[in-house]
């Protein structure tokens, strides 16, 4: 079987984080999903949970990141093009999102980031995976 990840994100409204994963065409797994977290599907093994934060205090004894303010992680999707790149970036700046750091193109890599209503911080990322074994 394989290994599964699940990424665990507070939010500060649920309903909003859904409403915008939703518009970027993502869906949730019902099975997971309540008033107190989202089970956000990226893959059949990746997945990331968006808890309320009152929710997320009961996981940890450490103070919740304020991720406008600090950065608490930087979560990298892949993508199958440069296309799908910027698709999928310019639905999250049109769903509500804010851009995050600088384009980057290194010819066999292009990335860019957004930050999520809750300003977690997301980099889109497709590689030329021939060309990069290769050097570049």
């Amino acid at each position: 079987m394989p290994q599964m990840i699940f990424v665990n994100l507070p939010v500060k409204d649920l309903e909003a984080s859904k409403a915008f994963w939703t518009k970027l065409g993502y869906s949730f797994n019902p099975q997971f999903t309540d008033e107190n977290a989202a089970c956000l599907v990226f893959s059949d093994t990746i997945f990331a949970m968006l808890l309320t934060e009152p929710y997320f205090k009961t996981f940890t004894a450490k103070e919740i990141a304020d991720a406008a303010t600090a950065t608490e992680a930087l979560i990298c999707l892949s993508a199958d093009s440069r296309e799908a790149v910027d698709a999928l970036v310019d639905a999250a700046l049109a769903a509500g999102g804010s851009p995050a750091g600088e384009t980057q193109d290194m010819g066999f890599m292009y990335g860019r980031g957004f930050e999520d209503v809750d300003h977690h911080h997301w980099e889109v990322m497709w590689m030329d995976a021939e060309a990069a074994a290769q050097g570049g």
